[in-house]
């Protein structure tokens, strides 16, 4: 336990009574006075938090809701989820809330050596979503030389690295991906680079994909990290320990609930992340349901997490009674470098259902049906499920540059 986490529990809780609508309403459903409230009556009694629950209230309180703490015009910043499962939730941030996230970043770029003489390059779209707004921000104010990549083709982003001699990356694990090949295919692979910093999926914490990462961009170092437009920047892999999160206490009260019980797993057991951020006073959340699953790594000080993001509590599907996230779909696929693309088909068939996996090979990429059996084999193995594979032709599948939708259902 972090002792300051307390201190700033309560001033937290004493600065939202009486002026936040959405937070005042939760704590007196609770019983609690925020004066009054310590940590153990804070994580005993006050109302979880859903995004069911934030899109209810700003289509009653529209545009924003009613978790606003200050009058309208103190708040400089417009973000929103990217809406992948329906209505985006519009953020708010004051000038102070979004310094708060800014120096969540410095943290994150001091604990993996990034800094002064460091080239950012951000492949990101600059949308309405978070995403890596508050990192380039930071990094510009902690003395790197940042570099926009938004509005570019994947060949223009290409030049402006090379040109610019980038020494660090930010963006998707799949794009890093993509970066890497269509680099290297042009015969002028870009040097220099030293970290990348993936995040919007799983992948960074996927051994697979880590692998494929560093082989195409020999070097660098892969740094994982995630965090949510609604929360903000959250975790950071540190360089000497792949596939491990550590959150940053310092910022977060964060717990590891069962996701049915709602009760507080044993050590090591998976559990649903939810979060309090303890400084974005503008529009807080507390005790927010973040349907990240994860699990805590018992053996480091503080609370890292092994594997990274497991998965998603909503992306779960059971196929003939077998618990399948997408990301072990991923770690499996990523095995082989001969697979440029896939796509997961998802049916249900009278209630049952059914996976299959369409893959794209690298150009130049032989025995296409030996691959598919192989690939097939390795699911088998690693789900007990049998999953029929087919090879599409090239250029077939889609390709992504934020993040990947490689699920449909038909």
């Amino acid at each position: 336990m972090i002792p300051s986490q307390d201190t700033l529990l309560r001033a937290l809780l004493v600065a939202l009574d009486g002026r936040n609508a959405f937070q005042t309403a939760k704590l007196r459903q609770a019983g609690l006075r925020g004066g009054a409230c310590d940590r153990a009556a804070f994580l005993d009694r006050f109302p979880f938090t859903t995004k069911a629950e934030l899109l209810a209230d700003q289509a009653a309180n529209p545009p924003y809701g009613s978790n606003l703490t200050f009058p309208i015009d103190r708040y400089v910043r417009l973000s929103q989820t990217s809406g992948s499962s329906g209505t985006p939730l519009r953020w708010l941030d004051t000038a102070e809330s979004w310094a708060w996230m800014l120096d969540i970043w410095d943290r994150i770029f001091a604990e993996i050596g990034v800094g002064p003489g460091d080239r950012v390059f951000v492949a990101f779209s600059f949308g309405p979503f978070l995403g890596f707004w508050t990192a380039f921000e930071a990094a510009a104010r902690r003395g790197c030389l940042v570099i926009p990549g938004g509005g570019q083709s994947t060949r223009g982003r290409i030049e402006a690295m090379r040109d610019n001699r980038a020494t660090v990356l930010l963006c998707t694990p799949t794009y890093a991906v993509r970066l890497g090949e269509d680099a290297a295919a042009d015969g002028h692979a870009i040097t220099g680079l030293r970290r990348i910093v993936v995040a919007g999926e799983p992948g960074g914490s996927i051994p697979a994909i880590r692998s494929r990462l560093e082989a195409l961009w020999p070097g660098a170092v892969v740094i994982d990290h995630h965090g949510m437009t609604e929360i903000g920047p959250v975790t950071w892999q540190p360089a000497d320990l792949p596939g491990v999160l550590r959150i940053d206490e310092t910022a977060y009260l964060a717990e590891i609930l069962n996701p049915v019980t709602l009760e507080p797993v044993s050590p090591g057991a998976t559990g649903e992340l939810v979060l309090t951020n303890l400084g974005r006073l503008g529009m807080p959340l507390l005790r927010y349901r973040t349907g990240d699953l994860v699990r805590q790594r018992t053996d480091l000080p503080g609370l890292a997490l092994d594997g990274g993001i497991i998965g998603r509590r909503d992306d779960l599907v059971i196929v003939r009674g077998v618990n399948v996230h997408p990301s072990a779909v991923e770690a499996v696929v990523r095995r082989f470098a001969e697979i440029a693309e896939y796509q997961v088909e998802q049916s249900n068939d009278r209630g049952m259902i059914e996976l299959a996996l369409t893959i794209e090979l690298q150009p130049g990429a032989t025995g296409k049906t030996e691959i598919a059996d192989r690939l097939a084999e390795a699911l088998r193995a690693a789900l007990t499920l049998r999953i029929p594979v087919r090879v599409a032709a090239s250029g077939a599948l889609p390709r992504f540059e934020m993040k990947a939708k490689r699920w449909v259902k038909v």
